[in-house]
């Protein structure tokens, strides 16, 4: 293994994919400015069948990992939705989103572009089900804090605004704040790619050829615990097949990794029970594996690989062909936009909270340690939950330094709640 190759493998798979990436960010954009969150929330609240496929539907396209859905799903439960959808709304909505869907086609194929949103939405499905048939009895629900009702003035306000000014808000989630979420782990992803593609001999993955289930059954035990992007996910996952693993390995994780993590775990053992948490658990696993098997006897991996190279063209494009125009220069946009987002994320990490002992708002202003926020996801749906706290004037909140700074004359005790009820952790004044 030499630099250049590593260079090489990682300029194929980054041209391969960033075009789908880059149009990925956008179509997530839209979404998120142009569709309200209460639209999400009304088809989730009635406790049957219905309401759990709706959540699974609605989930899958949406851009969430697998930290930023909990604080999302903790809102749709203060909203009202039934736990059946809730736990459809959390299995279905880290396995897969717009971005990753079109990432999956640009690197894997058709094939794992269909299967995944697929198994995603069955397993949502599936597992919401258990959750009604087996976990029927409600979780003791604290005083809701709706998220939509603090963003009313927000919605209001945007939808007299400008096309312009939509454009942009548009532009800054798809290419700022959603990279500044998975920014960091899907550099990883590609890195970890090139390493595998010039580090794993061709013949590693064969010693298990025979025994397809052991290999899903090690990926599970390396995946489940980690934090897997679902974007990030898919070059690992590609570059594994180029070594010998099986296709049904690999779905198992882009499914499993995205879906769940530690930290996950205990954030809903707490807010939804231990009973909620076991099902959403084992339907994770068990769907992942089904369909790992599935894909194996259906031979999905004929759609999505080329002979003589193991593995889709586009992981080929550094042998075959020399990238295009158009690929370099999304690629490099790419690779601004996540120099810049993470940049800014370490800049704020750094930033110390500091409040002028002359300014009137002095005595009123607290900086607090809150833990468990990763995403700008976590950020919104700690600052709206934290906002409607009466006495709250304004407050803002800072997933990389762990502080929530509150201006106001609120009661410690009623802040802590409010974030605790978000799905955070309440550390008390930052010293």
């Amino acid at each position: 293994m030499t630099i250049q190759d590593f260079l090489s493998a990682l300029l194929a798979v980054l041209n391969a994919m960033s075009p789908y990436l880059l149009l990925g960010f956008l179509i997530a954009g839209v979404l998120h400015v142009f569709v309200p969150k209460r639209f999400y929330a009304r088809y989730l609240s009635r406790n049957n069948k219905l309401s759990v496929l709706w959540a699974a539907l609605l989930g899958v396209p949406l851009p969430l990992c697998s930290c930023g859905v909990i604080p999302t799903a903790v809102g749709l439960k203060n909203e009202g939705a039934s736990k059946g959808a809730v736990a459809s709304f959390l299995i279905a909505t880290p396995q897969t989103g717009i971005d990753s869907i079109l990432a999956t086609f640009s690197l894997m194929g058709l094939g794992f572009a269909i299967t995944r949103p697929v198994a995603a939405l069955v397993t949502g499905v599936c597992g919401g089900l258990l959750v009604n048939r087996y976990d029927c009895v409600n979780a003791s629900m604290c005083e809701c804090v709706s998220a939509d009702a603090s963003n009313t003035q927000t919605i209001k306000h945007s939808n007299n605004q400008a096309f312009l000014s939509r454009l942009w808000r548009v532009l800054k989630y798809a290419y700022y704040d959603m990279i500044q979420d998975i920014g960091l782990r899907l550099a990883i992803g590609l890195l970890v790619a090139a390493l595998i593609n010039v580090a794993v001999p061709d013949e590693f993955f064969l010693s298990f050829g025979k025994q397809p289930l052991l290999q899903m059954l090690v990926i599970l035990v390396v995946a489940v615990p980690m934090y897997i992007c679902s974007t990030g996910s898919i070059p690992v996952a590609a570059a594994l097949m180029m070594k010998g693993l099986s296709p049904g390995a690999a779905l198992v994780m882009l499914m499993a990794g995205p879906a769940v993590n530690i930290a996950s775990i205990l954030v809903v053992r707490k807010s939804m029970g231990s009973r909620f948490t076991w099902i959403y658990l084992l339907t994770i696993v068990g769907f992942s594996v089904l369909f790992g098997l599935l894909i194996n006897a259906l031979g999905i991996k004929a759609i999505g690989m080329t002979e003589g190279c193991g593995m889709h063209s586009a992981c080929c494009a550094a042998e075959n062909a020399s990238p295009s125009v158009f690929q370099i220069i999304c690629s490099s946009l790419l690779v601004l936009f996540i120099i810049i987002a993470l940049s800014m994320k370490l800049f704020s990490k750094f930033k110390k909270h500091k409040v002028n002992p002359d300014s009137e708002m002095a005595a009123d202003t607290v900086v607090y340690t809150v833990e468990g926020m990763h995403c700008n996801h976590c950020k919104a749906a700690c600052e709206q939950s934290v906002g409607k706290v009466t006495g709250v004037t304004t407050c803002e909140a800072t997933p990389a330094a762990n502080t929530l700074v509150v201006t106001g004359k609120a009661d410690a005790d009623d802040v802590r709640k409010a974030v605790e009820q978000a799905g955070f952790k309440f550390k008390g004044v930052k010293e």
